[in-house]
């Protein structure tokens, strides 16, 4: 039940207040949840009853191996697994060991729904629209899995893609996963050195390409990035172009037709894999060096998607389930979870703001999409646009807004919840690439405030460690887990003996996983995230994240974007960057005064910048976060080609311009 008339919509340069209450479920919304089937499964089938999730979840994570081995039961995935085989654990975190002797394979879950129903719905940005029902994903993927095997494929082997977020992109992953082969995608706009940075890696057997993609309203061709790939991936064997005629001219590997390798109709027969058996391969950003392989296993993502999607987003058959991603980004993969437990999943392949801000919103309106999930920042761009979309678009199907990819600003919150229609649900969650997943989520029983993720997710020991490493509530701290899930990675690809794996992750904190955002738990169980750790403002001795700066900064009439750094260290002052884009017109002295005045006010004179530099445009990674850790080591003194790879982030012109411009900040000292 949302809070207001609507008529207080959080628009640019409002501030509202961190907490305020925003949205509470109906008591037949909540009844009626998938979460509260779930518990009073747990009560009538187990005899477990807990009075409110808070007990639920603590449940969930001192006894692991009894609420895993519940949630295996629950979705019927398989016989029941005595709890002494569930987990076997390692040190502390590291280590752990899930469902050891069990055979599966994330494919399993497709036949379990009827023909008929609607899978999957893919739109690209011209309004071009096709849809396969569940019968026909079935087909087309088990015809994938025939060609894949003609060409070789076996399990354990590497399958690669690039290729837009639509139909033959579902059906291939689900092919290869169906033949125990590893899953691993770039999105087609990625340039071709980043794509020879994570393939290179994992050699793989079979690669996808489209002919092309379409961004903007221009089309770019892929044939040249697909012959520098051919020819820069060891142990390539065959190309697999999806599209029209592609220019396939020396590419020096058997290249066949998306339509050759789908023409044998073929029963899609999973192969039952171990529950440890790599599914897919995700990579980190790359910007401060090469990107890491992350390997998650088929067990593991099966499992942690179906309580993800079912329970705390509360999706089933029937509804309609959109996150926008790229096949770059790991929501694109966890979109996929909407196949799990048998929604429509909904692909848009595009320009989500072209040829204006409604696109997407005229998109759920036309499907009736239920869950709309996207990303703080477009929600962030969205607000300050001043762009409503309730008052263009008739979204009475929609249910639930998600957000990740960066905080979003307790302004956001408010915005998401007023100016999409009467009564929506904001599932805001963060997590990440790490375990395909998140730690802090949405809950269809709990209130929504202002600022706050909801609440830590059932299976995840989050806490919040202070400079000592003992858990803290109500303060900020090191956002950490204290105990193993099942989609943390089983390997690094690439790191036989697990050293990579065991810096990235557990040598802080022996037996710890860090997960390097700074976090606040709050007194009633919420969550508010401030940004990355190591990306830390020390003014004064006060440690905050960069997220309420942001908040501040980009509240200010005339500021698009923005990016702070602190070079502050230990036994050394540093000083405070600020880089901003203005909006045209708005640049000068007028809005240097005003930002400034804004975050002596707001924030504190501690955090009045030492030099606020006026930019044309920020660079991103490719997933659309700020570049904050590799400005400030470039500004520290570290060569720009250590800090920063080129190719992770989204655009090389700006890139160069912005690395030059922080080149002449350090010489001038």
């Amino acid at each position: 039940m949302a809070l207001g008339d609507g008529s207080d919509t959080a628009t640019a340069g409002e501030q509202v207040q961190e907490g305020t209450l925003l949205w509470e479920p109906t008591p037949e919304r909540a009844a009626s949840s998938r979460l509260a089937r779930f518990m009073d499964w747990l009560a009538e089938d187990l005899g477990r009853r807990f009075d409110g999730y808070p007990a639920l979840w603590e449940w969930s994570v001192t006894d692991l191996a009894g609420f895993w081995g519940a949630l295996w039961r629950y979705f019927e995935l398989g016989p029941p697994v005595p709890s002494s085989d569930v987990l076997h654990r390692g040190d502390g975190v590291e280590g752990a060991r899930w469902f050891e002797g069990v055979r599966l394979n994330y494919v399993d879950a497709l036949g379990r729904h009827p023909d008929a129903d609607l899978a999957v719905i893919a739109e690209e940005e011209d309004g071009t629209r096709r849809e396969l029902t569940y019968g026909e994903l079935r087909a087309l993927a088990g015809a994938v899995a025939a060609g894949l095997r003609r060409l070789g494929v076996v399990p354990g082997d590497r399958v690669a893609a690039v290729l837009p977020n639509g139909i033959e992109a579902v059906a291939a992953f689900l092919g290869a996963a169906s033949v125990g082969a590893v899953w691993s995608t770039c999105a087609p706009e990625f340039g071709v050195a980043s794509m020879v940075d994570r393939f290179c890696q994992i050699e793989p057997k079979v690669l996808f390409v489209a002919d092309a993609y379409r961004y903007g309203g221009r089309e770019f061709p892929l044939s040249d990035k697909a012959a520098t790939l051919a020819g820069s991936l060891p142990g390539l064997e065959a190309l697999v172009t999806v599209g029209g005629p592609a220019d396939t001219a020396g590419i020096g590997v058997e290249t066949v037709r998306w339509g050759e390798l789908t023409a044998v109709p073929a029963r899609l027969e999973p192969v039952a894999v171990e529950f440890s058996h790599p599914l897919w391969i995700l990579y980190s950003s790359g910007t401060t060096g090469p990107p890491k392989a992350i390997v998650q296993s088929h067990g593991g993502i099966v499992l942690e998607h179906l309580k993800a999607v079912a329970l705390h987003c509360d999706l089933g058959p029937g509804d309609r389930f959109f996150w926008f991603s790229t096949t770059g980004w790991m929501m694109w993969n966890f979109l996929l979870g909407g196949l799990l437990v048998g929604t429509t999943i909904v692909c848009f392949d595009g320009n989500p703001m072209w040829p204006g801000p409604g696109r997407l919103f005229e998109m759920a309106e036309g499907l009736g999409i239920t869950f709309f999930g996207t990303s703080a920042p477009f929600l962030d761009a969205l607000r300050r646009s001043g762009y409503v979309p309730r008052d263009h678009h008739r979204l009475g199907s929609l249910g639930a807004v998600g957000s990740t990819g960066a905080p979003l600003s307790p302004e956001g919150f408010a915005f998401a919840a007023r100016a999409l229609s009467d009564d929506v649900w904001v599932a805001s969650v963060s997590g990440g690439t790490d375990v395909c997943t998140a730690f802090l989520g949405s809950c269809p029983l709990l209130t929504v405030r202002a600022g706050e993720i909801q609440c830590r997710m059932l299976g995840a020991k989050v806490e919040a460690y202070d400079g000592d490493g003992r858990p803290i509530i109500g303060e900020t701290g090191e956002l950490v887990l204290t105990e193993p899930m099942p989609s943390m990675p089983v390997a690094f690809w690439g790191d036989p003996d697990g050293s990579r794996l065991h810096e990235s992750y557990f040598s802080t904190y022996p037996g710890v996983w860090r997960h390097g955002d700074w976090l606040k738990i709050t007194e009633t169980g919420g969550c508010v995230v401030y940004g990355r750790s190591d990306a830390t403002l020390n003014r004064g001795g006060v440690r905050s994240g960069a997220a309420d700066f942001y908040r501040v900064v980009e509240a200010v009439p005339g500021v698009t974007d923005s990016l702070v750094v602190d070079t502050s260290e230990l036994g050394s002052a540093g000083g405070l960057y600020l880089f901003v884009v203005p909006a045209p017109g708005a640049a000068g002295a007028a809005l240097e005064k005003e930002i400034t005045a804004r975050l002596r006010a707001d924030l504190s004179p501690r955090h009045v910048p030492d030099r606020l530099v006026v930019v044309d445009r920020l660079p991103r990674t490719l997933n659309g976060k700020k570049i904050e850790v590799p400005t400030r080591r470039i500004l520290l003194g570290t060569p720009p080609e250590q800090a920063v790879t080129a190719g992770a982030v989204d655009d090389r012109e700006a890139l160069e311009r912005f690395v030059g411009l922080l080149q002449e900040l350090r010489a001038e000292g």
